[in-house]
């Protein structure tokens, strides 16, 4: 009998039945990715705003951690979207520019997030994590380009932004179809009713986690709004409830969505292993008078979405696990939408590839608060479209001497091309050009642009280490309607 006690107490440490090992040592942690769109700095309470009520992000905020400092990679959708599945700049996978739409992909467009590029969903397909995305895609709506084909089980949600509806495109005299509600790879709605998208994306997101809850998952919740038509939309019961118009209506409902989602996380009993960022794609394009915030807000930062300003490239940031991440705690250090899938594939112990270049890192450490933990950069790049237009390297980030373009932050066709240097710590709203009296930090980071120059290019010079766009040689807007779905449904 001896030798059986004996037997049995080897495998105790190995059995959480028997008390010993628990679950939570070994299962793998969630992850949810909520991407606003085009909403500002200054929009929500947490990060200073007055005017749009949003309990739900203050306690998003009192529970975790705010980042002051984290920036998207574009001021536009398309560039951003690509940099945060990718791990990379945009100008790096081809996703900031193209002959037919520009920096941003228009309906019916041959291209799209080329096919060989690995996204956060692939990565963690190695690891049997469940993979849904709810919400705004971007980046290309033809099927080879769709969500279902990188890397996502589950795709709700519309293919490009919700402005681009039912209309001839004058550049290309192309017939944009009506905005198109899809579920995997069929349209299941045409044209999609946005008034309702907010609540009926949060319902579907929610529904797919209570059916993915017993197994490791990943969900990339792309929100619709406050979205880029100039009169946002929200549903009835958030309609004219706000003291700013569509634009606040959508904002309160943006954290309703979230109250809900952090809620149910508790019920399931899923919150202490599941990981949740909530940030914007870019700021608010807002509008000229300061004193309009019908279209946004990124104060107190300087400039307005579309731009290489920080009110564009700056977002507001929460992460939130309870007991991972600290509480009422915030960051002040750089980090950016690149560094998610790094961190991500570390934190659930995935490969990351090895034959490409990924320009983000593993900001672990930041995003849990270990320690003098610091900014991995040692420059950030700010390109509009092909042009690099600025650099930042620790408190500091200077302007180039480039030709004066609309995407340019300090736009002014009188002014000669001048170098801008702002400590954008100290001076949050870059009022104070010190280039003349710190020469020194001039010529560092010009030095540092030259190496932005030679590997992901700059207008008429292409990158050495830059990739192709996808592009599909069969275009058509009846491709999505006419082909069948063919991934697994929510539940299966």
């Amino acid at each position: 009998m001896r030798w059986l006690v004996g037997w049995i107490m080897t495998l105790l440490p190995m059995s959480p039945l028997l008390g010993i090992g628990t679950a939570a040592e070994t299962t793998k942690p969630n992850f949810i990715i909520v991407y606003c769109d085009n909403l500002g700095y200054g929009d929500i309470e947490p990060f200073g705003s007055t005017l749009h009520r949003t309990p739900n992000l203050n306690r998003m905020a009192r529970e975790g951690r705010t980042f002051t400092h984290f920036c998207v990679t574009a001021g536009v959708c398309t560039p951003s979207r690509a940099s945060i599945m990718t791990g990379c700049y945009a100008q790096r996978v081809g996703m900031h520019l193209n002959d037919r739409d520009g920096p941003v992909l228009r309906p019916v467009s041959a291209y799209g997030l080329h096919p060989d590029e690995i996204t956060i969903a692939e990565i963690l397909q190695q690891q049997n994590y469940a993979t849904a995305l709810v919400g705004k895609w971007h980046l290309g709506d033809q099927p080879e380009f769709l969500p279902t084909r990188q890397g996502f089980d589950w795709f709700f949600g519309v293919p490009y932004s919700d402005d681009m509806t039912e209309r001839i495109w004058q550049r290309d005299g192309s017939h944009w179809p009506p905005l198109p509600l899809m579920e995997n790879e069929t349209v299941i709605e045409a044209p999609c009713n946005r008034d309702g998208l907010t609540k009926r994306y949060t319902e579907r997101a929610m529904q797919w986690i209570a059916e993915h809850k017993e197994e490791p998952f990943f969900l990339y919740f792309p929100q619709a709004m406050p979205g880029s038509t100039k009169t946002p939309f929200s549903s009835d019961a958030f309609r004219g409830k706000s003291q700013n118009g569509p634009w606040g209506d959508s904002v309160e409902e943006l954290d309703w969505s979230i109250g809900q989602m952090l809620d149910q996380l508790a019920e399931l009993g899923i919150a202490e292993n599941t990981f949740v960022i909530w940030t914007s794609d870019n700021g608010a394009p807002i509008n000229r008078d300061p004193d309009d915030l019908s279209r946004g807000s990124n104060l107190p930062l300087h400039g307005r979405g579309y731009t290489t300003s920080e009110g564009a490239f700056r977002v507001p940031t929460i992460v939130w696990q309870p007991g991972k991440v600290p509480a009422g705690t915030q960051c002040d250090e750089l980090a950016t939408t690149m560094d998610l899938l790094p961190t991500i594939a570390n934190l659930a112990d995935c490969e990351l590839p090895s034959d490409r270049k990924l320009d983000g890192h593993d900001i672990a450490p930041l995003l849990f608060g270990e320690p003098n933990a610091k900014t991995p950069y040692e420059a950030f790049y700010y390109y509009h479209q092909d042009q690099l237009q600025a650099i930042r390297s620790g408190p500091w980030k200077m302007f180039l001497p480039i030709d004066a373009s609309p995407g340019h932050p300090h736009f002014n066709v009188s002014q000669k091309p001048t170098t801008l240097l702002f400590n954008v710590v100290d001076d949050i709203a870059c009022q104070h050009n010190v280039a003349k009296t710190r020469p020194e930090i001039v010529a560092q980071l010009t030095a540092l642009a030259e190496q932005a120059r030679q590997d992901l290019g700059d207008k008429d010079r292409p990158g050495q280490g830059q990739r192709p766009i996808g592009k599909s040689a069969d275009v058509s807007p009846r491709r999505l309607e006419t082909l069948p779905s063919k991934s697994v449904q929510p539940g299966s």
